[in-house]
């Protein structure tokens, strides 16, 4: 089983499963400001989603002095975690201010 890394800010907490991750990210750090559109959301996965979602990956570069690789790497994050990770449990669980 792998294990998730949150790797906010040098925060090195491992987690068995996804969900547990994308929770800790959503509760225990500061939320972030859009650096393109001024939305303010949770910083880690909800942010890269964000970012690839809601905006080109141009505007994701000029706003964030993004080098290729950097986006390529939360590109493959963010896919790495939505193959894995049941987001409706995990929205569920936030719903219920985090807890499980």
């Amino acid at each position: 089983m792998p294990q998730w890394e949150c790797a906010i800010e040098g925060d090195s907490n491992v987690y068995d499963s996804v969900e547990h991750l994308i929770i800790h990210q959503a509760t225990e750090h500061e939320r972030i400001e859009c650096k393109v559109c001024g939305a303010v959301l949770p910083d880690g996965y909800f942010a890269i989603r964000h970012a690839f979602d809601e905006h080109s990956r141009a505007e994701y570069v000029r706003a964030y002095d993004a080098t290729s690789d950097e986006v390529r790497r939360r590109e493959k994050i963010k896919e790495a975690v939505e193959e894995t990770a049941d987001l409706k449990a995990v929205v569920k669980r936030l719903e219920n201010n985090g807890s499980v």
